[in-house]
């Protein structure tokens, strides 16, 4: 070989170890990258997954409040007195809306849940996701029964009020 095709071969060997270490370089900066998206969508999966636990216990309180409200309409009613009756009407009413408004952020997060689930495709992102369906279940029971407490408590004010 001819000096000149010593130093052309020395300095292709240099662009590529140069080539290869930029390489190496860019690996090392999207995987730090795509470590750290991971860990704040686990985090976000997290706080989904909270956010619909509570707004699922949420609505089941405001149930129990529309059951409370609605026995105050009934027992009231039976001693006449109609302004009470009224005001524990419109306190059923207003925890059914309560629940109800529990339920769709249940929702909401299960739904944020099932996305971080999907990105991530790990099991615990899954089991979160899971869960986060779950609450929603509970939610929207406890919104429908708090809806059909508000009912009974609104039909025992307007019986009152005939």
């Amino acid at each position: 070989m001819t000096i000149d095709s010593d130093k052309i071969i020395t300095d292709r060997l240099a662009r590529l170890e140069s080539d290869f270490s930029s390489l190496r370089d860019g690996y090392l900066i999207v995987n730090k990258r795509y470590s750290e998206t991971l860990q704040a969508m686990k985090g976000l999966t997290e706080n989904a997954l909270e956010c619909a636990l509570r707004s699922a216990a949420a609505a089941e309180k405001a149930a129990l409040a529309c059951q409370s409200a609605t026995a105050a309409a009934v027992a009231s009613a039976s001693a006449q007195i109609v302004e009470a009756t009224s005001a524990a009407a419109e306190a059923a009413s207003q925890a059914a809306l309560a629940a109800s408004e529990a339920a769709a952020a249940a929702s909401a997060a299960a739904a944020a849940a099932a996305s971080a689930a999907a990105a991530q495709a790990e099991e615990t992102a899954v089991q979160a996701s899971a869960e986060a369906a779950h609450a929603t279940l509970r939610a929207t029971s406890a919104a429908a029964e708090a809806a059909k407490m508000a009912s009974r408590a609104a039909d025992v004010a307007k019986s009152l009020t005939k």
